[in-house]
This record gives structure tokens, C-alpha cells and sequence, in this order.
């Protein structure tokens, strides 16, 4: 991979390199992540900001890793890794790049005079609560950061890391204005272990909604993507968005599932083994791009904003397409294909 000169081959100690050490990379293995290399980096940039012409609510994201143990199938981030000479099948799901810097690096850019506390996103490139959060704790020091700088922020998660640092947003709640989203797409357990095997279960995303509304917060909740032919069922999006509402979410926005460059060669050859059937309706229905026809859109929009008004959510909070032209942070824009919100 391009940074493989800077490894350092050592045995793990646990410790992560000083931040003096600026650019060194150790890549690290532990039992207690089995299959998965963490590749350990200091970052000389934590804020990433967002071309003014991407129709996206903020400005500014920050991203601690690179690559995603959720694995799920049809990430639009997955070609992000081939800029490292990793793939964007296999490797993205295992080889997770961790700025282990990345608080100490934000806290400096955020005491800029410059800095003009612009709302900033976590959570739009690969999830901030990945089961790696859980080794190198990044985000309260990067909560904690945003929340002395007078930032604020908002938080896009699978990962239910996210309730041990409820009382910390709780408490950054009372300073700035934070919104706290959960996605949660797929409600059928068995499809979602196929499509997201490393995402926390549905019934648990659904427990960490309500644990967020316990603490006192807002939680909308993201049923991104919508797979068609395999969740856009009447009877599947009428229980998940009737769960939702059980769990107390508070907005819920669908939109339906994009597939970008290697994305799609990735989840079209979980499809040919899958659920060969389909495999010519998905020709039909993404064709040359990346994006369902528009006819796919409305015909989709039909069916669940009557849903949303049955349960109390207000159709307004229902797109059906994602910005034409997704939001690229300029930390990427020269290396790989644009980001999306998803």
C-alpha cells in the first residue's frame, strides 16, 4: 500500500504511537478482533470540508478511521480504500485505518481564530462507533473538542458504542446543538446479518433509539438504504417505520440505495449468489449509473410517506433522492470517488 514504508513492524504492546512521532503507521492485529488489521496513523488534519455546491445540511465532517467493520454490502464508501491500495471489498471491511490523533489534531483547528463553529458532521464516510471505537475511544475527546470550541455537531451511527457516551452528549447538549441519527434500514434480522454482518442487531438499534430518547435527546433515524425488491416490501417498511415509532424516534428520513463505482460490483456478486433472480431487474433498474430511475424514486416516495403520517411522522421528512451531486470533503477530492451523505 502507498504509507507500507512507514510501518513499524512490532509486536503489540497495546500503547498507541506518541503523537510526537508524526507520521508513523503501526499496524496491529489483536485477538480480540479476529480477521481484522488495525493500521494506526497520525493524521495532520482532522476537519474535512464540504465543496459549497453539495446539497448537504453542514459544512465541515470529521472522519477517525477509514474502512468499516459493519461490512455492509452496498457501502458507498468502499472506494474510498483504494486509494490506500487496499480493495474495496475484503480489505475495507478488515483493514480499518485509525487516526489515533485525530482529537488532539481537531482541538487545535477548532481554537483557530478562523474557525467560524460551522455545524460539523460525524458519521457521513465510514461509522464513527464501529467496533474499533471500542479499542481507541476517539470520540469523547472529539465530542468534548467540538463541545468546548462552541461546534455544533451531528452524529450518523449503526454502532451501539454510542450509548456509553450518552451522558457525555447529554452534557454537550446543554452547550450546542447536537442531532443524533440512527441507521437502521433492514428490520428482517436474517437479511441484515447477510447485508451488514458487522452492524449491531435491528433489536438492538431499535433499544439504543430509546436509550437516546431516555437520555433526554432528539434521535432521527436514517432507513438508508432502501434495497430494492428486498426491503421496499409493503409489510417491511410498514413494521420497521411502525418500530421506529414504538422506540420514539422523533424524524425518520428513507431514501433508496445508491451504488457507486466498486460498490456495485461489490453488492451485485453478493446478488448473483444470493438472489439470482433479481439480477436482471437490477440491470434494468440502475443501468449504466448509479442511481435508481426516477420512476423507482416516486413509486417509492408513494409508498412510504402514507406510512409516515400513519405513524406520526410528517411526510416532509421523506426524501426520495439523494443531493445529484454528493458532498465531497476536501481531504478526499483528489483522492478517489466523491463521498455522499450515506
Amino acid at each position: 500500500m502507498r504509507w507500507a514504508g512507514q510501518t513499524l513492524d512490532a509486536a503489540d504492546d497495546g500503547a498507541l504511537p506518541g503523537l510526537e512521532r508524526s507520521g508513523l503507521v503501526r499496524s496491529v492485529q489483536t485477538p480480540e478482533f479476529e480477521g481484522i488489521t488495525f493500521h494506526e496513523v497520525l493524521c495532520k488534519s482532522a476537519l474535512n470540508e464540504v465543496p459549497g455546491e453539495s446539497q448537504v445540511p453542514f459544512s465541515w465532517t470529521v472522519n477517525p478511521m477509514r474502512g468499516c467493520s459493519h461490512a455492509c454490502r452496498y457501502c458507498f464508501a468502499r472506494p474510498t480504500h483504494e486509494y490506500l491500495d487496499l480493495d474495496s471489498g475484503n480489505d475495507f471491511d478488515s483493514q480499518i485505518v485509525v487516526k489515533t490523533n485525530v482529537a488532539a489534531v481537531l482541538r487545535k483547528e477548532l481554537a483557530r481564530r478562523s474557525w467560524k463553529r460551522e455545524p460539523v458532521a460525524l458519521g457521513t464516510n465510514t461509522d464513527p462507533y464501529q467496533r474499533a471505537e471500542g479499542r481507541y475511544r476517539l470520540m469523547p475527546g472529539i465530542i468534548r473538542a467540538l463541545t468546548e470550541s462552541g461546534t455544533p455537531f451531528s452524529i450518523l451511527t449503526k454502532g451501539t458504542l454510542l450509548r456509553r457516551d450518552l451522558p457525555l452528549l447529554t452534557l454537550a447538549a446543554q452547550k450546542v446543538d447536537i442531532h443524533v441519527s440512527i441507521s437502521l434500514a433492514i428490520h428482517d434480522a436474517d437479511l441484515q446479518k447477510q447485508l451488514e454482518p458487522g452492524t449491531p442487531s435491528p433489536r438492538a438499534r431499535l433499544d439504543l433509539i430509546r436509550a437516546v430518547r431516555d437520555a433526554g435527546l432528539d434521535c432521527g433515524v436514517l432507513v438508508a438504504p432502501v434495497i430494492p425488491f428486498l426491503t421496499d416490501g409493503a409489510k417491511q417498511l410498514d413494521g420497521l417505520i411502525a418500530a421506529l415509532a414504538e422506540a420514539g424516534a422523533t424524524t425518520v428520513t428513507a431514501l433508496p440505495m445508491h451504488l457507486r463505482s466498486s460498490t456495485k460490483d461489490w453488492y451485485m456478486s453478493w446478488l448473483v449468489k444470493e438472489h439470482p433472480a433479481l439480477v436482471r431487474r437490477y440491470r434494468q433498474l440502475y443501468g449504466h449509473g448509479a442511481y435508481v430511475t426516477a420512476d423507482y424514486k416516486q413509486w417509492l416516495k408513494a409508498r412510504i410517506d402514507p406510512l409516515l403520517d400513519t405513524y406520526g411522522f410528517a411526510a416532509e421528512q421523506t426524501r426520495s433522492l439523494p443531493a445529484n451531486e454528493p458532498a465531497e470533503p476536501r481531504e478526499l477530492a483528489t483522492s478517489g470517488p466523491a463521498l455522499t451523505l450515506f
